[in-house]
């Protein structure tokens, strides 16, 4: 039962490799810059910022304003607005003084770099998170190749020696070991097969398609990770992430932002100015009057206090957090390098110690196997361990690649 259920799986996993589409990283980039929804809808935050620029310079509209006779009682007269009626019309204009509209003028434009450095962190993260996936979903492909081999050579085996047990001259219990080692790596393919599967459902939802992704890899790529040893020490990448880590560009920006918030809300307490001309054809002092007006509020307990301390407390707020960010990055930076450091250390051993003798070895075990050389007990220890080892090595060339990936994205410098 369980060998019909692990090869009709494997046949859908067959029919779906057919509907996968073969991308380099590079390709798979493009699409995803190109096709995913997050990226194309965190842009128009950025043209929100540039119209809100626009929206900032639009002056207040003049006011215009009329008086109209309804009833002239002495004449008798209903809308008396002739010669010798009464109208009076006035247009006055708002007048911005102590600079507040070109403060802002420059504080909406100080939110444009914002939300561009917001995309571009975003960007950061989703490219991060897609080169994660892409490399995932490529080692654990490995594994299921490794895993299928030794899953055809052990049930090659378990079919002749089933032969031979029905006609007495092979023991039923090593049939039954042989099964059993058959059934391990069948668990193990269904294992890594899921992970795959997590792994192509995240680049789907990346790059907004309806295909599966195979990853093309070149050999030449992987050895930039796995032979890099010129690493710049952790202060350099220090450095290189306060030049070019967008997340921490974006404080610096917002601190900017907030200097501005804070001018802009101090120049609010400044009274406005209204200006205007007014024309009275009886109503005055005199026939067909002609006025200058003008109107200053008073500032007698509104004087814009309580956002200007706001403004304040926001911008000191923001410069903490750029400190935190600092010591984070710091932190993270430490962290990666020497997980990087570590991984790259042991992997050079392993590559020193030899590991083109495992295929060597693998393939001589079996045929030694089959030549009844080496006993059953030997032979599945053997293939165990092997498998184990197999898998183990491709896990930490992947580890290594992604602790490289990692670095990367802290200091947003291709490194590897």
């Amino acid at each position: 039962m369980f060998r019909k259920l692990f090869f009709l799986l494997l046949l859908f996993f067959s029919q779906t490799a057919f509907s996968q589409q073969n991308l380099t990283l590079s390709q798979c980039e493009e699409v995803f810059v190109k096709n995913n929804l997050a990226l194309l809808a965190e842009q128009y935050n950025i043209d929100i910022a540039k119209a809100n620029v626009i929206q900032a310079k639009i002056w207040e509209l003049p006011y215009a304003s009329g008086e109209l006779n309804a009833i002239n009682p002495p004449n008798k007269r209903v809308l008396d607005i002739g010669g010798q009626g009464q109208k009076a019309l006035a247009v006055q204009q708002l007048l911005y003084l102590g600079k507040k509209k070109k403060n802002e003028v420059e504080f909406a434009k100080s939110t444009i770099i914002i939300a561009e450095l917001q995309f571009e962190q975003l960007l950061k993260n989703l490219r991060f998170q897609l080169r994660q996936s892409f490399y995932n979903s490529f080692f654990e492909q490995q594994k299921i190749s490794n895993i299928n081999k030794q899953i055809a050579n052990v049930d090659t085996l378990v079919k002749v020696y089933s032969q031979q047990a029905q006609k007495g001259n092979w023991p039923l219990r090593d049939v039954v070991r042989l099964q059993s080692l058959s059934f391990n790596l069948k668990n193990e393919f269904l294992a890594v097969q899921k992970s795959i599967n997590d792994e192509q459902e995240t680049l789907k939802i990346m790059t907004s398609s309806r295909e599966g992704i195979n990853p093309v890899v070149d050999d030449l790529a992987l050895n930039n990770y796995f032979l890099k040893n010129n690493l710049p020490v952790a202060d350099a990448l220090l450095n290189m992430a306060l030049e070019n880590n967008p997340d921490y560009l974006s404080f610096l920006k917002i601190i900017e932002s907030n200097v501005l918030m804070l001018k802009w809300q101090k120049s609010l307490s400044t009274p406005d100015l209204t200006l205007g001309v007014s024309y009275d054809q009886r109503g005055g002092a005199f026939g067909n009057q002609v006025n200058l007006t003008f109107g200053v509020p008073l500032p007698l307990w509104n004087r814009n206090k309580g956002n200007i301390k706001i403004a304040e407390a926001e911008l000191e707020k923001t410069k903490r957090l750029k400190e935190q960010k600092i010591t984070e990055l710091k932190s993270q930076i430490e962290n990666s390098y020497l997980t990087w450091s570590q991984k790259q250390e042991k992997y050079t051993q392993i590559i020193q110690s030899g590991t083109e003798n495992f295929e060597v070895v693998y393939k001589g075990i079996l045929q030694n196997f089959q030549k009844q050389n080496i006993s059953l007990l030997e032979f599945t220890d053997f293939m165990e361990s092997y498998n184990q080892s197999t898998l183990q090595l491709i896990e930490m060339r992947k580890q290594l690649i992604l602790s490289g990936e990692s670095i990367n994205h802290i200091v947003n410098v291709n490194l590897f």
